[in-house]
Order: structure tokens, then sequence, then C-alpha cells
């Protein structure tokens, strides 16, 4: 299964939480930040509808396949 983590972490003047080297929004406060980053993971384990879905991989190649709506990621916040 796989993991993800929000991290709360400073930006641009403020707090933001973070997954990779991706960035939320930037909020006024950590607490802020952070109630954002627990509602985002929340609906990390909502089940949604199995579908066909494309994307492009990291060299540009179009991927197609199956996303089983019921396969869900563990989520945690840290910070």
């Amino acid at each position: 299964m796989t993991h993800v983590t929000y991290r709360i972490v400073e930006h641009d003047g403020g707090w933001a939480y973070r997954l990779g080297d991706t960035f939320s929004e930037t909020f006024p406060s950590h607490d802020a930040a952070r109630a954002a980053a627990v509602a985002a993971a929340r609906e990390q384990r909502v089940p949604d509808q199995t579908a066909m879905i494309e994307y492009a991989d990291a060299s540009g190649t179009w991927i197609t396949e199956r996303a089983d709506g019921h396969d869900r990621p563990e989520v945690d916040v840290q910070g």
C-alpha cells in the first residue's frame, strides 16, 4: 500500500503543507496549514469509483491504466 506524508513547513512568509516537491497555498499560521493538511489527508482516504486514467510519466510517455478507487493510500501529517 502506498504511504503519503504531508509535511508542515514555512513557505512564502507563512506556512504550507508539502507533499514531495509540491507546496499547498500559504497559510498565515502553522495551525491553519496543519488543519488544511489534515483535511487533505482525510480526503485521500475516501474511496472513489474505479476508472481508467491517463497520465504522462517522467519521460513524457503517456500511460493508460485502471485505477482502483478503493485502493487508498495510508496518509499522515507531520509537523
